[in-house]
């Protein structure tokens, strides 16, 4: 818990935007090569404010590559979030390299992206001694979770410092269900904070999404990658950064 107390607090009303860059990854590595390089991606998102990076390692390297991940931190000052499942293999990778955090998410090789949260509570066992390890080595650890209280029970049994509320149920829902799911990641959020936990949210989230979930005050970042990608294709990657954090900001200001 000593993390957690030492921890410096967050400036009132900031939100941070970390942009997940993968799916550059999954163009270059569509055809081969080395273009786009996602490097090159890291070094635009850090020169347009962008707060951080997010590169999920995958077992089957569909999109980042093991040596991308030396050289995106390499390329810019900002803190890397390196998404991993709950393996030895991407511990040890994780320790080699030491992220400003780790993410711990679920990972099955069959899906096309990360389609629900981590079950923290089934995998207490498991996730311990991995996030104990990453603790350790000064990396800060990251679950990503649905907004249940279940789940938010885990993390706070784990010690976790920060969850990533899985916004997927949110961005998907239509009618009444939208205000629910909404008001179910408020009242997790909240709770998360009086824990000592910093909250954070990402996935399925757009342009027409983004700001009902920036306006919740507790959370403290949020991560936003495949959308911005596509944006990219049409108006350029600087500019869909721009216009997302500009959304953000209106939001919570």
């Amino acid at each position: 818990m000593d993390n957690l107390l030492n921890r410096a607090p967050l400036r009132p009303n900031s939100l941070r935007l970390g942009v997940n860059i993968d799916h550059v990854a999954t163009i270059r590595n569509a055809r081969g090569g080395e273009h786009p390089d996602p490097v090159r991606a890291a070094q635009i998102v850090a020169a347009v404010g962008g707060d951080g990076i997010t590169a999920h390692l995958r077992e089957d390297r569909r999109h980042i590559r093991d040596e991308d991940i030396a050289r995106i931190q390499a390329a810019t000052n900002l803190p890397l979030n390196f998404e991993m499942a709950a393996t030895d293999e991407m511990l040890d990778f994780a320790l080699r390299h030491r992220p400003h955090a780790a993410c711990i998410v679920p990972e099955r090789r069959e899906e096309r992206t990360t389609e629900g949260g981590l079950d923290a509570a089934g995998q207490h066992n498991r996730l311990a001694p991995i996030i104990a390890r990453l603790t350790d080595a000064g990396i800060r650890v990251s679950l990503f979770i649905a907004p249940e209280m279940r789940q938010l029970d885990a993390a706070i049994r784990l010690g976790a410092p920060v969850v990533e509320f899985h916004t997927g149920e949110y961005a998907h829902a239509t009618g009444d269900q939208c205000a629910i799911e909404l008001k179910r990641l408020y009242d997790m959020a909240a709770l998360a904070v009086r824990n000592g936990i910093e909250p954070h949210a990402g996935h399925g989230l757009t342009y027409d999404n983004v700001q009902a979930v920036a306006a919740i005050p507790h959370i403290a970042e949020l991560n936003i990658g495949h959308y911005l990608i596509g944006e990219a294709v049409f108006v350029g990657l600087e500019a869909a950064v721009r216009r997302m954090r500009e959304l953000m900001d209106a939001a919570r200001g």
